[in-house]
């Protein structure tokens, strides 16, 4: 399954009412390191897809839910589960280290 998009409208029905723990990655279009750690979210949202959703939610077309949950810097990944959330990860990193944290937190 590949990477759901995210807007403030759709954002309490797909993440807050998600069965699956939901990871989004707050991004936009201008930021090298969103663009570099695109393809592998798509790698974990295909890899993880019975454990985790994994969602994209552009900070510059949608700017109310990053303002809201307090995100400053992107890419930012929040990982909510049960409508909560339960971890927030700034800044590119590794596959590993994205995929160690969410099954930390999942």
């Amino acid at each position: 399954m590949a990477t759901v998009n995210v807007t403030d409208e759709n954002f309490d029905v797909e993440v807050l009412k998600s069965d699956k723990p939901i990871l989004v990655d707050f991004w936009a279009e201008w930021c090298g390191p969103c663009k570099q750690i695109g393809p592998t979210l798509e790698e974990i949202s295909d890899e993880m897809s019975n454990e985790i959703i994994v969602a994209k939610h552009n900070i510059d077309n949608e700017p109310n839910t990053p303002t809201k949950y307090g995100v400053r810097g992107i890419p930012t990944m929040l990982l909510f589960k049960g409508g909560e959330l339960k971890s927030t990860k700034v800044g590119a990193t590794t596959k590993s280290n994205i995929v160690s944290w969410i099954k930390e937190n999942i």
